[in-house]
């Protein structure tokens, strides 16, 4: 008789139903777009293409390639469209899409019509997206990127990093408040360990890869690795600290350091 491995693992038998909700669901969205819009392609990046993807945790990341410029008419449809999806289906909270008209897609600094955070609004699709499309982005319709997406060079991806490094990473690891809460503390340590290994060795690597990294090599206080492991793969430890306030402002602390220093030290590189 077949052995199956996850029989026996109620943790696995989990993470595998999440898995089919999450395809169900881009099987839903790319049908309700190509319903509202003149779609030509749709793209996954970050985690879920390239890898360390967690369910419910981690953002679905998704470039939609249409015709056309969207007119206000078909930013109307979007609203609904994301609305009723995050209405039906809880794990759409995290799905972001932009949506870039063919003819601007070369162009890296142009804002296109995004839906992220719960709301429809502009922003580039950066540097660091494009390169992650061109390694490992996965084709949900249409051509995949390397038929459609101009190639973002070293030089042009080592000098997003460094401007965004200084121009708004430096400047807000000055702001103590922000760094009280979870998403400035994940975002500005695995950010750190992603640029320096970026602008040495031009790789982009995972935010599991990053956590690993900022351990073993960059020097990142345990404590607040340890926290951020803890909350992005779901461990007890997470819950027990969520509500400590001393531990949250020391978190803080360590963290702000932490960047500050990462940040001059990539950017000698």
């Amino acid at each position: 008789m077949a052995h199956d491995e996850d029989a026996g693992n109620p943790d696995r038998q989990g993470e595998s139903g999440k898995d089919a909700a999450v395809e169900a669901l881009l099987e839903r969205f790319v049908g309700d777009v190509r319903d509202a819009l003149p779609l030509v392609a749709l793209w996954a990046h970050g985690s879920l293409a390239l890898g360390d993807f967690q369910p419910g945790r981690s953002d679905l990341d998704l470039i939609a390639v249409v015709a056309e410029d969207i007119t206000d008419a078909q930013r109307d449809r979007l609203r609904t469209l994301h609305r009723a999806l995050t209405r039906d289906d809880p794990l759409s909270a995290k799905l972001h899409c932009s949506y870039i008209a063919t003819a601007t897609l070369p162009e890296t600094g142009h804002r296109h019509v995004t839906w992220a955070h719960q709301k429809l609004f502009a922003r580039t699709v950066t540097e660091v997206s494009r390169r992650e499309l061109a390694l490992g982005g996965r084709c949900l319709y249409g051509p995949p990127p390397a038929e459609l997406l101009p190639a973002v060079t070293d030089e042009e991806l080592a000098d997003f990093i460094r401007t965004e490094l200084r121009g708004f990473w430096y400047p807000a690891a000055a702001r103590r408040l922000d760094w009280l809460r979870d998403v400035w503390v994940d975002l500005g340590l695995v950010t750190v360990a992603r640029a320096t290994v970026t602008l040495r060795d031009g790789r982009l690597i995972t935010k599991g890869e990053a956590l690993d990294l900022l351990t073993a090599e960059l020097d990142a206080p345990p404590s607040v690795v340890h926290d951020i492991r803890d909350r992005r793969y779901g461990r007890p430890g997470a819950a027990r600290r969520r509500f400590d306030p001393l531990w949250r402002v020391e978190r803080a602390r360590l963290a702000r350091t932490f960047v500050r220093t990462g940040i001059e030290r990539a950017l000698e590189r």
